[in-house]
């Protein structure tokens, strides 16, 4: 029975950062991802750019060469792909880990295709996975699209856009320039102030001059096959026709998985229990790293700044090692 030092689950940025580290310190290791390399990134809009630039995105030290100030999902996409290649990670893909338990100081990591053992697991599953539901009625309809990824479907479609993050916002304004008439529908009283710096004057412009239909302080309540019912900011229902239902409504990390691991799960936001130096949880060896560690706070960590957890990981694993001589 093969024991490796470490089994990372998932192969987004931080995943692979945490690969390159063990990399780095001749650690054996195996990625586990349930899709391809970096999947969260590959299921981003066709034409998202980052908030970031090149340079914090970054893993490794590897320069991360974009010829634009903020770049774009593809760029991602070659940097992340080709420093795979390059360093000719150990990475399964398309496999789907479903169990992770321990025994006699032992993980045994149970995928859809085999089992594995290791002395240390680290979880870099990210939260883009899950959708945040509304749990309403009509959610279920083929209509309704948790994710987006371009406009051309939608031209000259009645839209009805839920949310005011980024995503929401990107996708008001790609799809309105494509032809749909837009409307959106927003549970806060304005857009959301984390939107990219250069790109809310236009949304505000768009909705000011009437290009784009905004409801503020107003809340879905049912979706119906050819229209959609809100509750305005006057509590009054309103009801308008609709082809298409984007619910940009956020996205979870997978917390049935984390609890059936045995990591325990703290307040509202089921933050996941981890110290904050090592980012080791309540189970020894049993690591965290991403943005799987800040439960429902998803904007809590980005690549940019949860980058250190793998270095601050692997330290903690070397040391584990030395002690055991």
């Amino acid at each position: 029975m093969e024991v490796l030092d470490i089994l990372i689950i998932g192969g987004g940025p931080i995943g692979l950062n945490c690969a390159l580290e063990a990399q780095k310190n001749n650690l054996s290791y195996l990625i586990i991802e349930k899709g391809t390399i970096v999947n969260s990134l590959y299921n981003y809009p066709l034409y998202m750019r980052f908030f970031s630039t090149a340079e914090k995105l970054e893993i490794a030290e590897i320069p991360f060469i974009s010829t634009a100030p903020k770049p774009g999902r593809q760029e991602a996409l070659e940097y992340y792909q080709g420093i795979t290649r390059q360093k000719d990670l150990n990475i399964h893909l398309y496999e789907r880990v479903i169990k992770v338990s321990k025994t006699d100081g032992i993980f045994e990591v149970e995928s859809s295709k085999a089992k594995y053992y290791s002395k240390n697991v680290i979880i870099s599953t990210g939260f883009y996975d899950i959708p945040n539901l509304m749990n309403i009625p009509g959610e279920d309809l083929p209509k309704v699209k948790h994710y987006y990824s371009e406009p051309y479907p939608y031209t000259k479609q009645k839209i009805a856009i839920i949310g005011s993050s980024n995503s929401a916002v990107d996708a008001a304004l790609e799809t309105y320039r494509k032809g749909a008439e837009v409307t959106m529908i927003v549970r806060h009283s304005e857009i959301s102030k984390s939107v990219k710096y250069w790109v809310k004057p236009d949304i505000d412009n768009r909705i000011a001059e009437g290009s784009i239909h905004a409801h503020f302080n107003s809340e879905i309540i049912e979706i119906k096959e050819h229209s959609v019912v809100f509750k305005d900011e006057k509590g009054q229902m309103n009801e308008i026709e609709n082809d298409f239902v984007l619910a940009m409504t956020g996205y979870l990390p997978d917390f049935d998985f984390l609890k059936n691991s045995g990591i325990e799960l703290q307040g509202d936001c089921l933050k996941p229990v981890h110290h904050p130096e090592t980012m080791e949880t309540n189970i020894k060896n049993l690591y965290l790293a991403g943005v799987v560690c800040g439960g429902k706070d998803t904007h809590l960590w980005f690549i940019e700044n949860s980058r250190i957890h793998a270095s601050m990981i692997i330290k903690n694993i070397l040391a584990t090692l030395s002690s055991l001589g």
